[in-house]
């Protein structure tokens, strides 16, 4: 990629969990959950994006999404297991995605509702995109994505600065 290309964060919710009797942060994923989490992989993997740095909640359902989503990935980015992002407020995620070196262009995070949902419309100006549009019709189910684009260092990612480029649910 060039200096001039912006840089690119996919916010990625987990996959559908399964609801058994074990503490939240141990939930595993349900049987649409993994059939899911496979669809998003193949739709990530569609739309061409090289992704340099996945962060992944060390929640088990996150873990076990980003495992089949990234089975279906042509390029496996570096994996970094975060236990930060669980139960993580959006001030919190921005926090994190500043710590990205430098020569990172492109971030996936892969986490939780309704932290993704908020900081995806907390980082972007897009009312009115045709993204932004299906994603308030749709909100930010399971296994959904967006895809934003933001010009500057991760250092300087802060609320308003990205666009949000794509949006994808199943079922879509």
């Amino acid at each position: 990629m060039s200096v001039a290309e912006p840089r690119r964060i996919v916010l990625f919710r987990h996959a559908k969990a399964d609801w058994p009797q074990v503490n939240d942060h141990e939930r595993p994923l349900a049987e649409r959950g993994r059939k899911d989490a496979a669809v998003a992989g193949r739709r990530l993997a569609d739309s061409g994006i090289p992704l340099d740095l996945a962060l992944c909640s060390t929640a088990v359902r996150t873990r076990e999404t980003w495992k089949l989503a990234v089975h279906e990935l042509p390029h496996r980015p570096k994996t970094v297991y975060e236990e930060r992002i669980y139960e993580a407020s959006p001030g919190e995620l921005i926090a994190l995605l500043n710590e990205t070196p430098d020569d990172v262009r492109s971030v996936i995070l892969i986490g939780h509702n309704p932290g993704v949902h908020a900081l995806t419309d907390i980082l972007t100006d897009s009312a009115g995109s045709e993204a932004h549009e299906r994603m308030t019709r749709r909100g930010f189910p399971a296994s959904s994505f967006a895809v934003l684009t933001f010009d500057g260092s991760w250092k300087s990612l802060e609320p308003a600065v990205a666009t949000l480029t794509d949006y994808w649910a199943p079922e879509e």
